[in-house]
Formats: C-alpha cells, structure tokens, sequence
C-alpha cells in the first residue's frame, strides 16, 4: 500500500508497488496512518520537518478505486468521503509537503497532488488529469474548492475541469500547476526530496505553518471540514507567538 519513512528532517510518504495506486478505502485508510505519523514524528522532533509523497511505477495515483464502487452510488459515496478526510489531513499537516508527481495523476489522484503544497513532477511521462468530465461523474464540491484554491489561473482552471485536458509537466509549470520539472522519475524524486530539505531547514514552527496556509485557502479548508478558528482564537494565537 504505502510507506512511510524519516529520513532527517523529511518524512518520505511512498505508495509502493507497479499498480495503478486506485483509492481505495485500505489505500486512502493506509495513507492516513502515515500522514498522522508523520504529524507524531514532527511534534516529536521539534520545527522544522516536511513531507514528501511520491508513487513507484507508471502512476502517482489514478484516482478512486472505481472498478471496487462500480455502479453503485453509495460504494462511490463512500470513498469520496474517505478522500475528503485525506485531503483535510493534508491541508491541515503543520509542514510544508511536496507532492513528487513521477507519473500518471488522474481524477483523485490528481486531488492528491494539489492537495499538497507544491508539485514536481517528471517531463518524459505522465499527466494530471481530471477525468470526471469525460467519464460522466460530477465534480464532488470539495474537489471544486481544491481546484479553485490551487488553480488561479481561469483559463487554466477552466481546461482542467472542463475540458478534461490531460497536462503533461512542461504545460503545467507554464499553467502554474506544476513548480519545477525534471526528466525521470528518479530525478523528480530526489530533486523532491532536496526541495524538502531545504524547506525543512526553514525551521518553521509547524502551527504557525499550517495555520498560515489554512487561512490561504479558506474555501478548500472549509470544504474538507476543517474548523476555521474564530477571530478571537485567531488573535489569541497571533498573541501567544509574540
């Protein structure tokens, strides 16, 4: 399913093996383990920690484990909902994280990658995709809000949601997706990896972090029933920094 290994300061999230990496509730429910593990790991070892996740083979993870829910709306109800306890759990870590995109990332899978701070990804193969318009499922709304969050551009929001356009490294770095490309997947995962490091050797205060990226995108934290603190906890928690 995945693993989850520290390695100094950076807490490498792999979803392991050849396969397509579909969500299904024993991957998503594997991959939460790990991200709360890595939450432990940082509280433990004090600022200054952030995640890496990156798929083996030819996919960084095609999506929900559709073939499992087949037509039955509840199956497919229910793994969306698993998801969305992913994507909180994501948006609400107290590091930086880094999504090294070394192949295919369709539909959920592509959720996935966006629900991360930053995108690297490899330029000789792979996509991101979302492929809900060309198989005929709506878009559930707290994968509208991601999208709106992580996508600012209108016009390049408006391809990937609408017009089902399958975005390959080089395109999604002009579109703003993606933040740096590199040939391989090897070198996607090691450059991902000293990306990390660097933005682990910040030293940055993982609440404060997490708090300043929540209040970045409102919208998408919302969605994912993360709690937004009041005015009154927020200035408690400006005041108790000070």
């Amino acid at each position: 399913m995945c693993t989850l290994e520290q390695r100094g300061r950076v807490f490498v999230l792999t979803l392991t093996g050849d396969g397509e990496h579909r969500l299904g509730h024993a991957l998503i429910s594997s991959l939460r383990s790990a991200v709360a593990s890595a939450a432990e790991g940082a509280a433990k070892a004090g600022p200054g920690c952030a995640l890496v996740t990156v798929g083996e083979g030819r996919f960084f993870s095609n999506g929900l484990d559709i073939g499992w829910a087949g037509t039955s709306r509840a199956r497919l109800g229910e793994l969306v909902a698993a998801l969305r306890l992913l994507a909180a759990d994501l948006l609400a870590l107290p590091m930086p994280t880094v999504a090294a995109v070394t192949g295919h990332a369709s539909a959920g899978g592509c959720l996935l990658a966006l629900c991360h701070d930053y995108r690297i990804m490899r330029g000789d193969r792979g996509v991101l995709y979302m492929s809900e318009v060309d198989i005929g499922l709506p878009l559930p709304p707290y994968f509208v809000a991601v999208l709106r969050a992580k996508i600012t551009s209108a016009n390049a929001l408006r391809d990937v949601a609408l017009r089902g356009k399958k975005v390959r490294a080089a395109e999604g770095k002009e579109m703003g997706i993606v933040d740096a490309v590199y040939p391989s997947a090897d070198e996607t995962a090691a450059e991902a990896f000293k990306f990390a490091e660097q933005l682990a050797a910040r030293k940055w205060d993982g609440g404060v972090y997490a708090s300043i990226r929540m209040s970045m995108y409102p919208e998408a934290c919302r969605s994912v029933g993360i709690v937004e603190e009041s005015d009154e906890e927020k200035r408690k928690h400006f005041a108790s920094k000070l």
